[in-house]
């Protein structure tokens, strides 16, 4: 399987259920909701669109592979060789977008939880309408992971480059790592 420009073609290779190791991401818009009740429809749906245009840009651009939007939620993994490449791009990813909304005066930041581990993934569905998706408690940990910003856990941090570590501090408890950028945390 090979790694496309702009997407993921491992993923879009598969075709039966696979086990594999994935970096997992849940990246969330705080706020969302409160913002919300003073916007119509329309306007959160054109909000939303373009936001996940923008957050597929960096995601894809960066070999990861959106799996879905949750509500203002996005589902994404990186495969095992692209964790440094995938943690530098959700980084990226938490500060440009909350530039990106700021910009718009939308008041919300996104929230990024990201973990490491093995999952399974293959298509799901009806018979007629399969979609990607990825399950295991990979995915639960990442999605219920505690973050104020961004963290990533132990696991990752483990399998992360010297140099992308040392981007990162430790944060109890729960052990986490956030961005050195995030300020202490711890008192």
């Amino acid at each position: 399987m090979s790694l496309g420009k702009g997407n993921m073609t491992i993923f879009n290779e598969i075709t039966t259920p696979q086990e594999m190791e994935l970096l997992v991401a849940f990246v969330d818009l705080t706020g969302f909701h409160r913002f919300g009740r003073d916007h119509s429809a329309q306007e959160l749906f054109d909000t939303l669109s373009a936001y996940f245009e923008y957050v597929g840009d960096i995601v894809e651009d960066s070999g990861g592979k959106i799996v879905k939007f949750i509500g203002d939620e996005a589902f994404i993994v990186y495969p095992a060789d692209h964790v440094d490449r995938g943690v530098l791009a959700l980084i990226a990813l938490k500060e440009s977008g909350d530039t990106w909304l700021a910009e718009r005066n939308i008041p919300c930041r996104n929230i990024v939880q990201v973990h490491f581990g093995p999952v399974v993934c293959g298509l799901i569905g009806t018979r007629s309408d399969k979609r990607f998706d990825v399950y295991g408690e990979t995915v639960n940990i990442a999605a219920t992971m505690k973050s104020d910003g961004f963290a990533i856990t132990p696991e990752l941090f483990r399998r992360l480059d010297a140099a992308t570590q040392e981007r990162f501090k430790k944060h109890t408890p729960p052990v986490t790592y956030i961005p050195l950028s995030e300020g202490d945390k711890d008192g």
